[in-house]
C-alpha cells in the first residue's frame, strides 16, 4: 500500500463570491514537495499483471482543478457552507433524507438519483449544495446545480442572442451530476415543459445522474387511472393549480424520475428553518416585550 504524499493534506476554503459558491485552493503547487513545483509526479501502476511508470497530476494539482470545477458548478452562495453535518433534521423523512444523500455521496456513481420534497425553507437546497459540495470536491466529479425557473429565463434571453434552448441545455446535460431545484415552478406553459422535458430526456437517455428539489407533493392523483394520459395543451390546463409535482411537470417526465430517482417527501408541517432563525436572531432570550 503506497503511503500517502505530503500534498494529499492540502486543504481548501469555500466563500461566497458575488450569485456564485468558490472554492479556493490553499496551498500552491509551486510549494508541494513531491511534483517540485511542477504539477505532475511518477508513479507506477499495474494492469493484467504488467507494471507500467506513468505520469500523473499531483494531489494538490488535482485538487485545484476539482476546486475550478466546483466554482463553475454555479452552487449558490448562500449554500456555500452546506454539508451533511450542518443539515440538523426535525423529523424522520428530514434524517432519511440526509442519509440518503450521505449514502448517494458514499457510493456514487454506483446509485440512482433522489428527488427531495417539501414546504418551502426545509433544507432541500441544503442537501443538494451539499451533495455536490462532496461529490466535486472530494471525488472530482463534474457536477452543477440549476433553479429550473432562472434556466427558463436564461433560454429565453438566449433567444434574443440567437442561440437555441439546446445549446444553453447541452452543458447541462453532459455534467456527471446534475441537480435542478424548483422542480414544477414555473407558469407551466409549453415551452417551459419542452424544455424540462428535453433536458431530463438527454440525461436519462445518457444514464447520467440527476438530483431534484420541488414543493410539489410527490403523490400520484387520486384520477390518474381515470383520466388517462395529458397532452400538452391538456397538461397545460392541468397544471395551473395543482400542488401534485405529476401534474406539473406531466406523465412522461415523472416516470422518468421513478426509475431515476429515490423519493423522500417532507410532512407538510415541516418547520421552515430560516423563519425559525428569523425569529430567534430576533428574540434570543424570548418573545419581545409589549
Amino acid at each position: 500500500m503506497t503511503s500517502p504524499r505530503a500534498c494529499e493534506t492540502s486543504g481548501y476554503s469555500v466563500e461566497r463570491r458575488g450569485d456564485f459558491a468558490v472554492a479556493t485552493v490553499t496551498q500552491k503547487v509551486q510549494d508541494c514537495p513531491d511534483c517540485a513545483g511542477t504539477g505532475l509526479i511518477r508513479d507506477r501502476v499495474t494492469e493484467n499483471g504488467r507494471s507500467y511508470d506513468v505520469v500523473q497530476p499531483c494531489p494538490r494539482s488535482r485538487m485545484i482543478t476539482r476546486a475550478s470545477a466546483f466554482s463553475a458548478a454555479h452552487l449558490p452562495a448562500v449554500h456555500a457552507q452546506a454539508s451533511f453535518d450542518t443539515f440538523r433534521p426535525s423529523n424522520v423523512e428530514q434524517a432519511r433524507a440526509v442519509q440518503l444523500a450521505r449514502e448517494f455521496a458514499g457510493k456514487y456513481p454506483q446509485t440512482r438519483g433522489f428527488v427531495l420534497s417539501g414546504p418551502v425553507g426545509t433544507g432541500k437546497t441544503h442537501l443538494l449544495c451539499a451533495t455536490l459540495k462532496h461529490l466535486a470536491l472530494e471525488l472530482g466529479a463534474r457536477v452543477a446545480y440549476v433553479e429550473i425557473s432562472l434556466l427558463y429565463a436564461q433560454i429565453r434571453r438566449g433567444f434574443q442572442d440567437g442561440k437555441s434552448g439546446g445549446e444553453i441545455i447541452q452543458p447541462l446535460s453532459q455534467v456527471d451530476v446534475l441537480a435542478i431545484d424548483e422542480l414544477g415552478k414555473g407558469r407551466g406553459s409549453a415551452f417551459e415543459l419542452d424544455t424540462l422535458d428535453e433536458l431530463i430526456a438527454r440525461r436519462y437517455n445518457s444514464g447520467r445522474v440527476t438530483l431534484f428539489a420541488t414543493n410539489y407533493s410527490l403523490k400520484s392523483p387520486e384520477d390518474r387511472a381515470q383520466r388517462g394520459y395529458l397532452g400538452t395543451d391538456a397538461l397545460v390546463d392541468a397544471a395551473k393549480e395543482s400542488k401534485i409535482l405529476a401534474d406539473r411537470v406531466g406523465d412522461r417526465i415523472y416516470s422518468r424520475l421513478c426509475e431515476m430517482c429515490e423519493f423522500v417527501e417532507f410532512p407538510g408541517n415541516t418547520a421552515d428553518q430560516r423563519r425559525t432563525k428569523s425569529i430567534t436572531d430576533r428574540v434570543p432570550n424570548g418573545p419581545p416585550r409589549r
